[in-house]
């Protein structure tokens, strides 16, 4: 039911050429917000599924509430977080995912088994009491196994800019996040730049906590030859409630030697200053935790199960949702098509500006499905917070 290959395939010279053509005329610091980059740079997928990728490890996300301190807590997030942006980078050859069409969305959940779920550190395991009619989807779910569902729906709320919106939840856990994310992105020589601007905060209504944190930047380097990602800035994580606040700090390979992919973390409890928790290594490769106990815990990345999303199939896809968009263009993309992919590509773009024409001349603006504007930010109809 679901494709999620990636084939790695190198820049072709031919491509090379165009690549020089388009680098010749940016000028350094330009905002690509709205250049056409050439189809063959294109990722099978749109920016909206990518983002759901982050939810890779939902088991590491639903034990985030389990910890039995709010210290315990802060550290499960900071372990999910760090190892959150492996799965969305697959391939070893950085691509552009497409740009959301206006209204686009994206749909996934998870199933996840009750069993993978981190119990409370201190107590031994606890099962924590289903809350309302949450159906666990046991027929869903091949092993028989009782799982928790996790639900996730994305939406491009803006076009200028160009802002994201993502929402998850496990109502059964009750915990969600919210997050808006608008990227921008600018010509930096050999490579580009792409900013990720916005925030998203943990709700764990359990706990009656907030934790709002931001996002790094991410560069696509050698975009001539072998293209790459790495991340790179200061990211903060805070929970205002129980004064816990962690820094986490992706680092640029430097010019000569040094690692690639570092980063490093710090938890702190802001009332005393103290740190409680550090964390380094590769966000994709290995993590290694020093807790203020004195123990050490090493997660790897690469050996992390990961829990496949599930999608409707795409002819069952409204004709908004990203699958069903951009089906035309993935379809040539797979079968080497590039020509046909840009002409399928080029008629989704005409179609936009077109709409927004339409909307301009009856002077309607646009209004998203599933997200409504909230001060800077935007927010999801129906969260969890508010049905309780």
């Amino acid at each position: 039911m679901e494709d999620n290959e990636e084939e790695d395939l190198g820049v072709l010279d031919d491509q090379r050429s165009i690549i020089l053509h388009l680098l010749s005329q940016l000028k350094l610091g330009m905002d690509l917000t709205r250049v056409v980059l050439p189809t063959f740079i294109l990722e099978k997928r749109s920016l909206l599924e990518m983002y759901a990728n982050f939810m890779a490890h939902p088991d590491m996300f639903l034990s985030i509430t389990a910890g039995a301190t709010a210290e315990d807590r802060i550290v499960r997030f900071v372990e999910y977080y760090l190892t959150a942006f492996h799965e969305g980078r697959k391939g070893a050859v950085a691509k552009k995912p497409y740009n959301p069409a206006l209204g686009e969305t994206f749909h996934c959940s998870w199933e996840v088994p009750r069993d993978r779920v981190r119990p409370l550190r201190s107590q031994g395991p606890r099962e924590p009491a289903s809350r309302g009619p949450i159906n666990t989807q046991q027929q869903d779910d091949p092993s028989g196994t009782e799982c928790y569902r996790v639900r996730f729906v994305a939406e491009q709320v803006s076009h200028h800019p160009p802002v994201s919106g993502f929402y998850c939840e496990c109502p059964e856990r009750r915990m969600c996040v919210n997050t808006h994310v608008w990227t921008r992105s600018k010509f930096m020589g050999m490579s580009i730049g792409v900013s990720m601007i916005g925030e998203g905060t943990l709700c764990l209504l359990e706990h009656d906590e907030e934790y709002v944190f931001t996002l790094p930047c991410a560069y696509a380097r050698s975009i001539l030859t072998m293209p790459w990602v790495e991340l790179g800035g200061k990211v903060t994580i805070n929970c205002a409630k129980s004064g816990y606040s962690a820094t986490v700090t992706f680092h640029t390979k430097p010019f000569y030697g040094g690692k690639v992919h570092r980063v490093t973390a710090e938890i702190k409890q802001n009332l005393t200053n103290t740190i409680v928790c550090k964390a380094q290594g590769e966000w994709n490769g290995t993590l290694e935790f020093t807790y203020s106990s004195g123990e050490t815990k090493v997660i790897d990345t690469a050996k992390l199960p990961i829990i496949k999303k599930k999608l409707r199939p795409v002819e069952k896809q409204g004709q908004n949702e990203s699958r069903q968009v951009w089906q035309h263009v993935t379809k040539s993309l797979k079968e080497g098509n590039i020509d046909e992919a840009t002409e399928h590509k080029h008629r989704l773009e005409e179609r936009q500006r077109e709409e927004e024409r339409q909307r301009a001349a009856d002077n309607s603006p646009w209004t998203p499905k599933y997200f409504s504007k909230k001060g800077e930010g935007w927010i999801y109809h129906n969260t969890l917070w508010k049905s309780h």
